[in-house]
């Protein structure tokens, strides 16, 4: 009798122990499932299920900017376009504050960030970013008929300066400690300087060729000494698979001449950079 509990003891504790591995290793798979999923979510799926791109922008000449019709145009414009037309989705162009770039994307406000954007550290460690496409630089802007004053860093230590928040012209500027104001955009801190709120203004050289000098709206300012060299990217949420179906659209638009042609147009075709 003895025996008999023991034996039927023993095959409870057995049939227990089995449930117990069933129910743990279902667990796991559910986990894994589950964990799979979250990999293989796409934002090119996504994307596409909406119909739309959604690029979050500044109004920077010659990269975004709008025409006498209030269409957005530029060379970053003009490539989103096509970018989203290879896709077969539209492309729908937000203004962004750009020190909040990083949170825009994110929070799906936006799908990338595509305004002669900076890769630096901060950009490439928070982004998936695209193959650097356009070279680019700080550079100083002063009024044209003090410009002799400031050709050198060394020269600049008593001017007062507006640059954008966030931008690789602000990061300059603090690393060279010197005295300067934020402002939203940088076509607002070339306003600031033709105001006379502000003595100089460090923006990107690329809009300093196009909208600084003789022939432009700001012909009393000039660019003098370029504080860096640097390239632009575009940025997308981390880990997006969109950003390898850009650099595979940049590679198809230099090889067939769209790229350099679109470039020629807003007369950055100088700073390409061969994909």
């Amino acid at each position: 009798m003895k025996k008999l509990i023991a034996i039927i003891l023993t095959m409870s504790m057995v049939l227990s122990l089995s449930a117990c591995g069933s129910k743990s290793d279902s667990a796991s798979d559910s986990g894994s499932d589950a964990k799979s999923g979250a990999a293989s979510e796409s934002d090119m799926e996504y994307v596409k299920d909406k119909g739309t791109l959604v690029v979050g922008i500044t109004d920077f000449e010659p990269m975004d900017y709008k025409d006498e019709s209030g269409d957005w145009i530029g060379f970053d414009a003009d490539m989103a376009k096509a970018f989203g037309e290879s896709l077969g989705v539209k492309v729908e162009f937000v203004e962004i504050d750009w020190d909040n770039k990083i949170m825009e994307l994110d929070g799906k406000t936006i799908d990338c960030v595509w305004n002669g954007m900076t890769l630096t550290d901060e950009v490439t460690g928070s982004m998936e970013c695209s193959n650097a496409y356009c070279n680019n630089g700080q550079v100083v802007i002063v009024p044209s008929d003090v410009s002799d004053k400031y050709q050198d860093t060394d020269s600049l230590s008593d001017l007062s300066f507006a640059v954008e928040a966030g931008s690789a012209g602000e990061k300059e500027i603090s690393a060279l400690e010197l005295t300067y104001t934020s402002v939203k955009t940088q076509a607002d801190a070339l306003m600031e300087v033709a105001a006379g709120t502000s003595d100089a203004a460090v923006i990107d050289s690329l809009m300093a060729a196009a909208m600084v000098g003789e022939g432009t709206g700001y012909d009393k300012l000039t660019y003098t000494c370029q504080l860096n060299s640097e390239e632009y990217g575009v940025g997308f949420r981390k880990g997006s698979d969109l950003a390898k179906a850009l650099n595979d659209f940049f590679k198809e638009a230099f090889g067939d001449g769209s790229m350099a042609e679109c470039a020629e147009k807003y007369g950055v075709q100088a700073a390409i950079i061969e994909q």
